[in-house]
């Protein structure tokens, strides 16, 4: 006797297929787990009208046959007759959300390219009818080949047509396999644009708002006009950073040196009067007179998530990490990282792949997280002429939008070399479903706003003025002797005892035109991006105490002690040195040991130092 044919219930996550499964087989269901693999499998009995029995089994939601976890790697597997221990199906019964069409046919073109015989469950049709959208079924099985049938799951609309559809296509003996068209093989944006396409056709009527939404996909995930879109967006974004910053800075640097005044004016001269003006508020006031570029920053970002477009640039950017080797699951991660790294590692959790996971975690400092604005800004300001370009387009801007690429493109360069040797896999695309455009709710902005200020302020509080103090101590003490008259001055900074060992440690960085102040800029800056501002604040502070403009006299300090050649080699040491001790730190716990973390400091530190040189010496040779 025959075995009853077996129909796999197949599609993306949140379709339905678990009700329309419930709804087909009603209490005739058992639960187990997939041979040698710890995922559940849900298979029923439905009955056709004309007596004869069907085995439906429930398969785990997947977006592609190109699997990305556990489930949809079983998914796969059995479509294709590869699971251990399962028999191929005899038909697939493939169930896609009316009210998301354009995304979920990219997976049932798949399925269907592999020759199986296919039913289509249009589910949910009522829900799509609610929200304006219109579909035609006849059109879309014109269009796909296949029997669509309309079906609402939970309300058990569309089941014995559904059942009329399987009795046409399910016999028992051999299976009647159609041909495939080789469209498994696609890429996503292929299947992407074929599916949307085909969504098109077999749409009669829907609302102003998806009409739209369409004509702006349209433009934000055309393979051309979608990456121009996004470097425009990215472009304006550092324009805004400097340009609408600015009042506010001037404000708050105002602010400070009319304390430091007010301090200096009431307290005689002692060690408390230097720790206050020298260590705390041309320190920490150093880094606090950035917030507005921070914020600004992060307006952008908020707004961006908000909107619905952060998950365009996260579709359009994933061909390009999988060209790299990378899987489109690490943009998001990625992205995290530009705020800060930490986040951004702790976020790889999402990405079954160990190889994939680990390689994103090695690249994620690369990202340039908002610690390094600070730097960036201020060495940019002193040494990058704030002129017009072209209309509304600033040298600065430009400067500071180039210096986020080359991290980009360095993050892609390490993982292009770390997959093919220390974490070498193969890479996999990812689907994800599209939101709606919307109007961000300011409030939440205004939250998330105050919450990036908070943290920002929290950090300048507590490690920066710790990190400034302590170099306060070490740039202040021992103090150099008292020099009879006309002898030459003793440096104080040259005495101290961070200003003897930075100049220990000056030889090792001159090749790539670093000084005594970078140097004992990058100590502290260990500790939190920031600080190497506040050390550069603090450093000639201690050696010009009678200073007291501000941000204004450290941007003089710089242009007469630093070349135009140092200034851009420090830029570049920063786009490519690790980050703080805390990231390294989160990364020793996820990936379990000091072996990764000590490769990631290794392989940046040389990377650095690298780059940095070339910078150094094409600048020199270049006349600069």
């Amino acid at each position: 006797m025959n075995a009853a044919p077996l129909v796999a219930l197949v599609g993306n996550p949140n379709a339905g297929k678990s009700a329309l499964f419930n709804a087909l087989t009603g209490a005739r269901q058992k639960v187990g787990n997939y041979p040698g693999v710890t995922v559940e499998r849900k298979v029923g009995r439905l009955m056709l009208d004309d007596g004869r029995p069907i085995e439906l089994v429930d398969l785990p939601g997947a977006y592609s046959l190109e699997p990305s976890s556990p489930d949809e790697r079983v998914t796969r597997d059995v479509v294709t007759g590869t699971q251990d221990g399962e028999r191929l199906p005899d038909a697939l019964v493939v169930v896609v959300d009316a009210a998301n069409l354009d995304n979920h046919l990219r997976f049932t073109l798949q399925l269907i390219a592999l020759g199986l015989p296919v039913v289509v469950a249009l589910n949910m049709v009522d829900l799509a009818e609610r929200d304006g959208l219109k579909l035609d079924p006849k059109v879309l099985e014109r269009e796909l080949g296949v029997p669509v049938i309309p079906t609402v799951a939970v309300r058990k609309r569309g089941l014995d047509d559904l059942k009329a559809a399987l009795s046409g296509i399910v016999v028992n003996g051999p299976m009647r396999l159609r041909k495939s068209d080789g469209s498994v093989q696609d890429d996503i944006v292929t299947l992407q644009r074929r599916a949307r396409t085909i969504a098109t056709a077999a749409t009669v009527s829907e609302t102003t708002v998806r009409r739209w939404t369409h004509m702006l996909d349209a433009v934000a995930l055309h393979p051309v006009a979608g990456p121009i879109l996004l470097l425009a967006i990215m472009f304006l974004m550092f324009q805004a950073v400097f340009s609408w910053a600015q009042p506010f800075m001037d404000a708050i640097d105002a602010g400070f040196t009319a304390l430091q005044a007010f301090i200096t004016a009431e307290m005689p001269d002692s060690l408390l009067r230097s720790l206050l003006v020298d260590g705390v508020i041309k320190g920490v006031g150093a880094v606090i007179v950035f917030l507005p570029q921070i914020l600004i920053l992060f307006l952008f970002i908020l707004v961006l998530e908000a909107s619905g477009y952060m998950v365009r640039a996260a579709f359009l950017m994933d061909r390009v990490m999988a060209s790299v080797g990378l899987s489109g699951r690490a943009f998001i991660p990625l992205l995290s990282s530009f705020a800060c790294a930490i986040p951004g590692i702790m976020a790889t959790r999402t990405i079954d792949d160990e190889k994939d996971r680990l390689t994103t975690i090695l690249i994620a400092p690369l990202m340039t997280c908002s610690a390094r604005l600070p730097v960036y800004t201020l060495i940019i300001g002193a040494f990058i002429p704030n002129t017009q370009v072209l209309p509304f387009v600033g040298l600065q801007g430009l400067v500071m939008l180039g210096l986020y690429v080359m991290g980009i493109v360095g993050a892609f360069v390490a993982a292009l070399v770390l997959r093919r040797t220390v974490t070498k896999g193969v890479s996999s695309g990812f689907m994800m479903e599209m939101p709606k455009y919307q109007w961000p709710q300011w409030r939440d902005v205004g939250i998330g706003l105050w919450s990036r200020a908070q943290i920002f302020l929290k950090r300048a509080g507590g490690i920066i003025l710790t990190s400034t103090i302590i170099l306060w101590v070490l740039l202040s003490f021992p103090k150099p002797p008292e020099q009879p008259a006309g002898a030459p001055k003793i440096s104080a900074v040259d005495y101290s005892v961070a200003g003897r060992i930075a100049n220990g440690i000056a030889p090792v960085f001159a090749p790539i035109g670093f000084n005594r102040d970078i140097v004992l800029a990058l100590i502290p800056a260990m500790a939190a991006r920031e600080v190497a501002v506040a050390a550069i604040g603090t450093v000639y502070a201690i050696d010009d105490p009678d200073s007291n403009q501000g941000g204004k006299a450290m941007v003089e300090n710089l242009r007469g002690r630093w070349s135009l050649p140092t200034a851009l080699a420090f830029l570049m040491w920063f786009v490519f040195a690790p980050q703080c001790i805390s990231t390294i730190a989160v990364t020793r716990r996820e990936t379990n040991g000091w072996k990764w973390p000590a490769f990631m400091v290794g392989y940046l530190f040389a990377a650095a130092y690298i780059m940095a040189g070339i910078t150094y010496w094409l600048a020199v040779f270049a006349g600069l």
